[in-house]
């Protein structure tokens, strides 16, 4: 998935336009799902600094789009989101401090195509896949979702790794699939990319809360 990204003044203004002129009726969503020590919620104010922490330099190439420079740039990217996705803050319980970023859009009344961002700081730690699968189970139980899939490229060995212990499967992998960066000599540098999936009734089968 592709987000707008904010780096000078003028993409700034013309962002806080957008989201003056079009809101999607998903930005709208109160959301609050706790786990055992994180919290899924809407974007605080206070989130730009944490957000700036992680997104100034994405770890994967897909989301070099998503590369923030500004708290500016990160104000509105909390305050906007693209039509019919959901964009939600992962926070540590005990302080609120976001680690990171989940999102899903929507692509049909029944299919959501979802993703993440994390604060390399608290991995290792199981928070990822903690705050993953409350998003997974809140689009099962209350969105409607009847399938989820995500796309992972292939040396994103940490992102698979997450698929998995979620209980998503393989479907496929896609050769040369897109390009999100250059290469060193400025030819573009074609990503092979990965198809996770999971239905509802495999989410109700494998899930125990």
């Amino acid at each position: 998935m592709k987000n707008l990204t904010w780096q000078n003044p003028e993409q700034l203004f013309v962002a806080q336009e957008l989201i003056n002129k079009v809101k999607s009726k998903c930005c709208g969503i109160k959301v609050y799902i706790e786990t055992e020590r994180i919290i899924i919620r809407n974007f605080k104010q206070k989130d730009a600094e944490g957000l700036l922490e992680y997104l100034s330099h994405p770890r994967v190439n897909c989301f070099a789009g998503d590369r923030l420079c500004s708290r500016e740039a990160a104000w509105a990217y909390m305050q906007y989101s693209p039509k019919d996705m959901l964009r939600y803050a992962v926070s540590l319980k005990k302080d609120d401090f976001i680690i990171g970023d989940v999102f899903a859009l929507r692509e049909n009344e029944d299919t959501y195509n979802v993703g993440w961002h994390f604060n390399k700081r608290f991995e290792g730690k199981g928070f990822a896949c903690e705050a993953a699968a409350g998003l997974l189970d809140y689009l099962f139980r209350e969105a409607g979702a009847r399938r989820i899939y995500g796309f992972v490229e292939d040396d994103n060995i940490r992102s698979k790794r997450l698929c998995e212990r979620l209980g998503m499967r393989r479907e496929g992998c896609f050769k040369e699939f897109v390009t999100f960066v250059n290469n060193p000599d400025g030819s573009p540098k074609y990503e092979d990319t990965c198809v996770y999936a999971i239905l509802e009734k495999e989410w109700n089968t494998i899930r125990q809360w």
